[in-house]
């Protein structure tokens, strides 16, 4: 993640709580991705987009799935051309990241891998209560 988006998004968080998500292009650790050590130089997990992403978490957010689910092999993306799917060879590298100040609030956080209709399958979070 980007120094701008990372300043961006901390000071908006100063003023209001912050929801962000969508498909950041990153798979962040070992763990968001089937075969890591064959894509370990890929766009998508070098290690300064990794590293980018560790810092925007330490800025305030929260990578929402990780708070309920420390399993593997939850993915968010397949290629099409490999029939991935298939066999679930993917990476998790969309996201709902929210600021601190919504942890309370924070009640789960899921991948719906079962929807087809893309090579991106939908992410979600539910949170509790008015702010």
């Amino acid at each position: 993640m980007g120094r701008a988006f990372r300043e961006f998004a901390q000071g908006l968080a100063e003023k209001k709580p912050v929801l962000f998500c969508g498909d950041l292009n990153v798979a962040h650790e070992e763990i968001d991705l089937a075969r890591p050590r064959e894509n370990r130089l890929n766009a998508g997990f070098t290690d300064q987009e990794r590293k980018g992403f560790t810092r925007l978490l330490d800025a305030g957010f929260i990578d929402t799935f990780r708070v309920y689910h420390d399993e593997g092999e939850r993915y968010t993306w397949w290629s099409n051309i490999t029939r991935a799917r298939e066999r679930n060879v993917g990476w998790r590298i969309d996201y709902v990241c929210v600021s601190e100040s919504l942890r309370e609030r924070l009640k789960d956080a899921f991948i719906l891998d079962s929807i087809t209709g893309s090579d991106h399958c939908p992410v979600g979070v539910e949170l509790e209560g008015a702010p």
